[in-house]
């Protein structure tokens, strides 16, 4: 689509012609005989000298080109422009980080899949949350891993198929055997430290309990909760079980509380896909959509063409002047010719 920037420009084209009407022609003094001693002369005769004036005179072609020039250079102080469709950009308005569990227990092979067959927690962990994040393409997404260190291996992006790929290609046992739970979410709270954005979420899985964090869970929960993070946590495993492969949900729940999360139970493969949904219906997308559109600029267009013709103008009356002179030159020569015949008959 086109437009002018300025388009109240153009009520100036008429402004030409109003000069014309209104002023009167510009005239240039020029003196009609040049004499040292013409005061003295005008004196000795008695005659007073007149003031008198030249008027430039225009030729065809200029009256033609100078108003197309004015319209031109108003064309192009008015700025047209091209402006090309809007561009559709997502502004995320939530910032979303998965903690996921990958200790040694990870590897137990307790889940089934549709078919019947056990599957390793780690694999059906992998393939549940990756659907999560395909659902969630408004949200910017991170990822830290931990067992018994935490790491974060994905920054806050909108980039959710490198996040995929490297979910992907992460396995039990990577983060050595234990768990840390208080650590993860120490580290969650750093990398939402640089997050500008109103609504951040931690989303906490785990399978079993905390083994010696530097920071409690609770306590780093707590200080989550100043910081306006929403934990929400998912407990793997059979929460009858004993010893170290029992959840604590006790723990659990009192970190969801101190955010105003929520806590679930993924006991199997199903209910940690239900447990997913859930928490894609809870945590609704939060985005602002902007729109941009581009503009390019054109002013050089009639620009350039009123420059090209004032130039084409000025060449074309140089060659008209030199064709002239050369005629000129010839016909005086013809008659200077023409002269000497003259007198050698008389």
């Amino acid at each position: 689509m086109y437009r002018l920037e300025y388009p109240w420009l153009l009520t100036l084209l008429p402004l030409p012609l109003i000069v014309y009407w209104l002023l009167p022609p510009y005239k240039e003094e020029q003196d009609s005989l040049r004499l040292t001693f013409f005061n003295y002369i005008t004196s000795a005769i008695g005659v007073t000298p007149e003031p008198g004036a030249v008027i430039p005179k225009t030729n065809w072609l200029q009256k033609i080109l100078a108003p197309v020039w004015w319209c031109l250079i108003l064309l192009a102080l008015a700025r047209p422009q091209f402006v090309e469709p809007p561009i559709q950009k997502i502004q995320p308005g939530r910032d979303l980080m998965l903690a996921l569990d990958i200790s040694q227990s990870m590897e137990t092979p307790d889940f089934h899949t549709p078919d019947g067959k056990r599957m390793r927690r780690v694999d059906a962990v992998k393939q549940v949350v990756s659907q999560f994040i395909s659902r969630r393409k408004n949200d910017r997404i991170g990822l830290i891993v931990f067992g018994q260190a935490a790491y974060p291996v994905v920054p806050f992006t909108l980039d959710h198929d490198a996040c995929l790929k490297i979910l992907s290609q992460t396995d039990a046992g990577m983060a050595g055997p234990q768990t840390m739970i208080g650590d993860a979410i120490g580290l969650a709270i750093k990398q939402f430290d640089n997050s500008e954005a109103k609504q951040r979420v931690l989303i906490l899985l785990t399978d079993g309990n905390d083994t010696g964090s530097r920071v409690p869970p609770r306590k780093a929960a707590e200080i989550a909760g100043q910081k306006g993070i929403t934990i929400h946590v998912v407990g793997l495993g059979d929460p009858r079980a004993t010893g170290e492969d029992k959840v604590d949900y006790a723990t659990l729940g009192a970190i969801a509380k101190a955010t105003g999360g929520q806590v679930f139970h993924g006991e199997n493969r199903t209910e940690l896909g239900k447990a997913y949904d859930t928490l894609d219906k809870i945590t609704l997308q939060n985005f602002k959509t902007l729109s941009y559109q581009p503009k390019r600029e054109l002013f050089m267009v009639p620009l350039g063409a009123a420059l090209a013709l004032l130039v084409g103008y000025h060449v074309l009356m140089l060659l008209i002047n030199i064709l002239l002179r050369i005629f000129s030159g010839r016909r005086q020569i013809e008659d200077e010719a023409t002269s000497d015949v003259f007198k050698v008959h008389v």
